[in-house]
């Protein structure tokens, strides 16, 4: 889809709750705050939720209309709104704490050279998190894209996990109210040695 697309789709109707996915939850509970960056933002949920919890976050998607939504909720003052497609964006102006990607599907090809360039904005030690919808999801499990060649897989994302010392690369089953729907998350670090 293409901006104009998901500004289509925000325009008609709220799309996600305003809470921050369990699992992004859970990981970030006890991070101590500090610069984050949410690719793919949409209308800010992650983001506005980490700036409730003291981060500074900038918030980045290609859909003008999901990131209004955003500037709409309560604390929305908080956080860094940019419009840009992720593809092409530059990054940060600095190093950060926190580069989160929340359900972003590309081609591989795509996906690697922008998560590859996001362990590059981390600070070192700075954390990737990166949470989608698995490739056997389509098969098993509930909702998401339907397009295998877009989903991720711990094989997938295997060559962005070389780049940090991973903590989590697994496929981890999420229950939501139309049944169990079948995700993948990377959770690791820049290591400390890394050169910018």
């Amino acid at each position: 889809m293409d901006a104009q697309a998901w500004d289509d789709r925000y325009a008609e109707r709220q799309q996600w709750s305003g809470d921050p996915n369990a699992l992004v939850a859970e990981l970030l509970a006890d991070v101590p705050p500090g610069s984050a960056v949410d690719l793919a933002a949409g209308e800010g949920r992650h983001a506005l939720w980490l700036a409730g919890r003291g981060w500074e976050v900038t918030a980045v998607d290609f859909s003008a209309a999901g990131l209004a939504r955003g500037r709409e909720r309560p604390g929305a003052e908080r956080v860094e709104w940019v419009t840009a497609d992720v593809l092409d964006w530059s990054g940060p102006g600095a190093p950060v704490d926190l580069v989160l990607v929340a359900y972003l599907h590309l081609p591989p090809p795509d996906l690697e050279d922008l998560l590859a360039r996001a362990v590059g904005w981390l600070r070192p030690g700075g954390r990737l998190l990166v949470v989608g919808h698995d490739v056997d999801n389509v098969e098993h499990g509930v909702g998401g894209p339907q397009e295998p060649a877009i989903l991720h897989g711990v094989e997938r994302l295997a060559p962005v996990a070389a780049l940090l010392e991973v903590d989590r690369l697994a496929r981890v089953t999420r229950q939501t109210p139309a049944g169990a729907a079948l995700d993948t998350v990377l959770w690791g670090r820049r290591p400390v040695g890394a050169r910018r």
